[in-house]
Order: C-alpha cells, then structure tokens, then sequence
C-alpha cells in the first residue's frame, strides 16, 4: 500500500529532469499519474526524455501512468490536460506545476515574446490549472497543489556576485510570482483543506535543461539529485493541508524538518 494509493496526480513539465522524478516517485507511491509536457519526440527537441519515456519508465516500475501532449502556454492544452485526466483516470487530487520555459539574458536584451512567454508557462499556467483543478477538490475536501520554485526568487545581495549579469532577473520574476501565488492561494484554500506549497531545491539540480544552460555540470560534488526533490515533493503531496501547506519550502530542509517530527 502506497501513501497515495487512489489518487490521481497530475505533473507538468514531466518529460525530463525534476518533472520526471517527481512523476515517478508519486507513481512509485501508487498515484495514477498523468505525465505531461511538449517533447512527444525526442528528435524535436535539443534535450534528452520524452513524455512517452517516463511513462515506460512507470509502467516498468509497476505504476499507471499515461502521456498527455501538452504546451502549457495555451490555455486550450491546459483545458484539455485537465480534462483528459477526468475522463481517463477521475478528478484530479495532485497538481504539480512544473513546467518551465526558461531564458538567460540582460534586461536590457529580453526579448518581449520570450517575456511574454515565460510568464504564460511559468505563472499563468500554474494559475490557471488551479482554476481548473481547485472545484472539484473542494467538493472532496481535500487536495494538493505543489508549485516548482527556484532560489532565484530571492533579492539578490549587494554589491552583487559575479553571476549578477547572467541574466536571471526574469527568471527571479517568475519564481518570486509563483512563490506569491502559492501563499495566496494556500491561505484561501485552507478552510477547504487543500495545501498549497512551493518547493525549491536547496543546489542546482543537474537536469538536461540545467546542463544546457551550464547552471551546473555532471560531475558538480555540490549538486543536488533530482531524487531528493521527487521525495520532498512526494512529502507536500499527502499531509493535510493543516499541517504543511503555504510553505515556500526547500527540498532538503524540508525533509531534515519531517524527519525529526
């Protein structure tokens, strides 16, 4: 028997890196997990995993899953996602709000369609699903809402560090507006008993889209498995919202915290 036996979990972003883990390790927990993402076909697509891949991966592994082909910037695939999970497997218990288009640059250099695009997948989208998923969890009286969050929604510290010109100040944007979201919708929801929480790992994950972006490399001593972040969120996904919900919680203080409860 599974902590999550009977539930259904829906991850964004799940073809690759955090998304993934996170997708296998609710499934490992009995979960019936709906994996969704864009890379149907990894030869459209400059980094490794695909949908159908973590999927097998369940499968093998003995869990349920199935592939929903998804671009979460359109609000007509976040509608179908939702819907397609209904009908498939039930009414949505988890929603674990992955999914990330990211890009590096100046602000004096960003672009306003890469602007526009990375608020619509990293903050709307997460809102929106809420919207969509959040009914029928009051109905139930219960639910999880876990966003994916980044250390890059901190200020950062004066005088700045090295890597203040990277780039990330739109990054930090999204994140901090998410982590937000999440306290927002925590303390509107709680009466309801559906948690809402943030989590961030506390070092850089090395997933395909962290190496291309060179934040970390496979052999950084200092980075942190995207296994850990796959048991912190498993760890947000099943408490009741009264005991752990409108946290902006990171993974491996987080799980140091639970152990010594």
């Amino acid at each position: 028997m599974g902590v999550l036996d009977g539930r259904v979990a829906v991850v964004t972003g799940a073809s690759r890196g955090i998304g993934a883990a996170i997708a296998e390790r609710l499934a490992a927990e009995g979960a019936r997990v709906v994996v969704a993402a864009r890379t149907v076909d990894a030869a459209h697509s400059k980094l490794e995993g695909t949908i159908g891949e973590t999927v097998a991966r369940i499968e093998a592994a003995g869990g349920t899953a199935f592939a929903q082909p998804t671009d979460l910037s359109r609000e007509h695939d976040r509608q179908a996602l939702v819907r397609a999970a209904e009908q498939r497997y039930g009414p949505v218990d988890i929603l674990v709000n992955n999914a990330a288009v990211t890009y590096f640059a100046p602000v004096a250099e960003f672009t306003g369609r890469r602007y526009d695009l990375m608020f619509e997948v990293q903050v709307n989208a997460p809102f929106h699903l809420a919207q969509l998923v959040v009914p029928g969890m009051r109905e139930r009286g219960a639910g999880w809402i876990l966003n994916i969050s980044s250390i890059a929604a901190r200020h950062p510290a004066f005088p700045p560090g090295p890597y203040a010109a990277f780039g990330g100040t739109v990054y930090g944007m999204c994140k901090a507006a998410l982590e937000r979201f999440t306290t927002g919708l925590a303390a509107e929801l709680y009466a309801d008993g559906i948690a809402v929480n943030a989590l961030s790992p506390n070092r850089v994950v090395p997933t395909p889209g962290s190496l291309f972006h060179r934040l970390t490399a496979d052999d950084d001593p200092n980075a942190e498995p995207p296994s850990v972040m796959a048991e912190a969120a498993l760890a947000l996904c099943h408490r009741p919202a009264a005991e752990l919900t409108g946290r902006i919680a990171y993974s491996q203080d987080l799980l140091d915290e639970l152990r010594h409860v």
